[in-house]
């Protein structure tokens, strides 16, 4: 997310288009993230919201109060930035409705790159905004809470789903409405001998490790690691058998892993917002080469154009292309 979106959020304070709330009040802020400057004069409590681990400890370390997932209620006045996902949009803004008191305002802001003026289209037509300000590339608008029946509405039509094999997602998530096709290729290569200590690095809604945890019976551990909050949260859900797995809410880039593995699998992300970053990929295989027991492998799986080969001959004694398809390739690796 570009600061931009952070910036439009509050420019209808600065503009006066909007009260600031008072010194007493309580606001929720839904989808926050870190680089944001309150308006001078903002003095209310801010309780911020935020699953992505990376901007939760950026936001914990400036000293706001920070939480994985939504909690309490009777709040005055809600934020909400919306982001490229409509239906993890409009869940926060049926959350921000159901979390403020009677009268309370919601105010929301989301870059035109993102599809925040269909966005507001959709909330106008729900329950009538108040006003709306464009400024920095985005939209701000804002309504009061007249009642929840919008936020019924908006969570009706973005129900947490069940897609192929059972397991249970919710929009927002990566590869939330079907089983992604690298990790697919990933699971149909992976040896049947994986035994030890094993995990899944970048876990996500843990397709890959139920993979792992159906397919191997030599296991004596199964640690999922993720940044994604509720992706970690419905693995607890989609992952489960003879071994009881482990999971870790993690930032693999920064945050130390304590335990050591025989064998590690992943499927790293490589886009920070809409920009291709693999140093993302990078990072995680310099993590999972020291997580490893010497002698230890790993199994990913990269998109075809993705230079992670140099990465992979630093990091490791040897490595090798074991498949590939139209848009993948998957790697083995030996510490």
């Amino acid at each position: 997310m570009a600061a931009e979106p952070l910036k439009t959020l509050f420019y209808p304070f600065e503009a006066e288009a909007l009260p600031l709330p008072g010194k007493d009040a309580r606001v929720l802020f839904l989808g926050a993230e870190p680089g944001f400057r309150l308006p001078a004069g903002f003095e209310a409590a801010l309780h911020l919201v935020q699953g992505f681990r990376p901007h939760f400890r950026a936001l914990q370390a400036s000293g706001y109060i920070v939480t994985p997932r939504v909690e309490g209620s009777g709040f005055d006045m809600a934020l909400v930035l919306a982001g490229r996902h409509r239906g993890q949009n409009e869940r926060r803004i049926a959350d921000a409705i159901e979390r403020v008191l009677p009268g309370g305002l919601v105010i929301i802001a989301g870059g035109k790159d993102d599809g925040v003026d269909s966005l507001r289209k959709r909330i106008d037509a729900l329950a009538p905004l108040d006003g709306h300000l464009p400024k920095h590339h985005g939209v701000a608008f804002w309504l009061r809470r007249t009642g929840t029946e919008a936020a019924a509405t908006l969570r009706a039509g973005n129900p947490d789903l069940v897609v192929e094999g059972g397991f249970k997602t919710q929009p927002g998530m990566f590869s939330f409405d079907r089983v992604d096709a690298g990790s697919k290729l990933l699971a149909a290569n992976l040896p049947h001998d994986l035994k030890g200590n094993v995990a899944d690095f970048c876990a996500g809604w843990g397709y890959l490790a139920a993979e792992v945890l159906q397919r191997s019976h030599g296991l004596t551990a199964l640690d999922l690691y993720e940044a994604d909050f509720e992706a970690l949260e419905a693995a607890r859900l989609n992952v489960h058998g003879v071994i009881e797995p482990r999971f870790f809410w993690i930032d693999l880039l920064i945050e130390a892993v304590e335990r050591r593995y025989d064998a590690i699998v992943m499927n790293p992300p490589y886009h920070s917002g809409r920009a291709a970053e693999p140093g993302i990929g990078a990072g995680m295989i310099r993590a999972a080469s020291k997580a490893l027991k010497p002698g230890g492998r790993l199994f990913m799986v990269a998109n075809r154009q993705l230079p992670y080969e140099q990465v992979l001959s630093a990091a490791f004694a040897s490595h090798a292309e074991i498949a590939r398809d139209g848009m993948f390739k998957v790697f083995s690796a030996r510490r």
